[in-house]
């Protein structure tokens, strides 16, 4: 029974529970970061007393959930072009650069219009200064993805723009990717282009080979690496057949470098995986085998997870909405006189009403855009398989 094979591409690539709970974890250790990040500028000392691996765990791992996101979003965008149009390298490049623009879009773009709205009207933690020059300078940036690039050379953008950096990473690697698939042709050379980035990526989050703190963090080529991870996984999986001892095999050890990544960072840094960047491609191995373990065998989750997919299915929305209900939270806080024994309380509400918000979001505003600009009749495509991939 162990040994029997699972069909991947049968399978139709429904909705994957163990994919959401990735995500949704992804976006609770950022959730967490950015609320410790406010408390930290009000120099709360609400760490006192805990065990550092434990708030390394909790409050300090934002960059390696981004990082996951990319590995889940190379696997949505890869396994839904195979499942599409064959191969990467059949897909259409006018009918992928729609697609992509009826899920990203809509919600960005009403984004950027409520941030340009506080800007104008001088709403404090919302104002782009002119040292990064400006509001003008900064929608550029959004809509040409090159937010990170703007901030490792100008310096940091208010909260709501700065979670746009990982948005430029990802939408450059798209923008590239179906143009990079046509011309390559065939599999081997786009595969071994991917294996190129996935190479690059450590030497660009190295302090030795990039002494920019930001570029080091927000670079293309140090977050295109998890990308292309996520790419050959849905690559090595289609159509293939394999054991639930492989299945087994493949989940177990993702899990457990993943756990090794989160819970026990400071003896990673130890040993010198944070120094030298390969601390986040460990992360993307790791999520990579969860991935793929997950799809291959349809594993369901048990209903006190329900949150966690909950906040894995709307990552996007709450992702792009989360600052507005860190900065209320704190509004508050600061209101009610910075209490230290209203901290944690302020955590599990960002948690709480940020979920609501982007839930309210995705089932109001991004899901029917997405739906409505699909029927469109500048693109045709096959009818979507399962909701994990319209997410992407």
């Amino acid at each position: 029974m162990m040994d029997r094979e699972i069909g991947v591409g049968a399978r139709g690539w429904a909705r994957v529970d163990g994919i959401d709970l990735l995500r949704g974890a992804a976006i609770f250790f950022v959730l967490m970061n950015h609320v410790n990040m406010q408390l930290l500028f009000r120099d709360v000392p609400y760490l006192v007393g805990l065990p550092l691996q434990l708030v390394y765990t909790l409050v300090w791992n934002g960059q390696l959930g981004v990082q996951m996101f990319f590995a889940v979003s190379g696997f949505l965008i890869t396994s839904t072009s195979i499942r599409r149009w064959g191969s990467p390298d059949a897909l259409k490049v006018r009918e992928f650069y729609w697609l992509r623009f009826a899920r990203i879009a809509p919600l960005m773009i009403l984004l950027l219009v409520v941030l340009s709205g506080l800007d104008l009207f001088g709403v404090k933690h919302f104002v782009v200064e002119r040292e990064t020059g400006g509001l003008g300078r900064a929608l550029v940036a959004a809509l040409t993805f090159h937010v990170n690039y703007l901030e490792a050379t100008r310096g940091y953008l208010p909260g709501s723009w700065d979670i746009l950096w990982s948005l430029s990473v990802e939408e450059m690697f798209y923008l590239f990717f179906p143009l990079v698939a046509r011309v390559l042709r065939k599999k081997g050379l786009l595969v071994g282009l991917l294996v190129l980035l996935m190479v690059a990526g450590p030497f660009a989050r190295a302090k030795a080979f990039n002494p920019n703190p930001v570029w080091r963090e927000y670079s293309y080529l140090g977050g295109m690496d998890a990308i292309a991870m996520g790419c050959l996984t849905a690559m090595l999986l289609a159509g293939r057949k394999v054991s639930r001892r492989m299945v087994w095999v493949c989940g177990s050890v993702g899990a457990a470098l993943l756990v090794f990544c989160f819970g026990f960072s400071l003896e990673a840094y130890k040993i010198g995986l944070g120094k030298t960047g390969l601390l986040m491609t460990v992360v993307g191995v790791g999520a990579c085998l969860v991935i793929a373990a997950a799809a291959m065998s349809g594993w369901r989750a048990p209903r006190v997870l329900a949150p966690v997919l909950q906040m894995g299915q709307r990552s996007y929305e709450i992702y792009l909405t989360h600052m507005f209900v860190v900065i209320g939270a704190f509004f508050l806080f600061d209101a009610g006189g910075k209490p230290l024994r209203a901290v944690w309380w302020v955590f599990a509400a960002v948690i709480v009403v940020a979920t609501l918000l982007g839930w309210v979001v995705s089932v109001g505003f991004s899901e029917p855009m997405n739906r409505w600009l699909r029927r469109g009749e500048r693109a045709r495509f096959a009818p979507e398989a399962g909701s994990s991939l319209r997410s992407e």
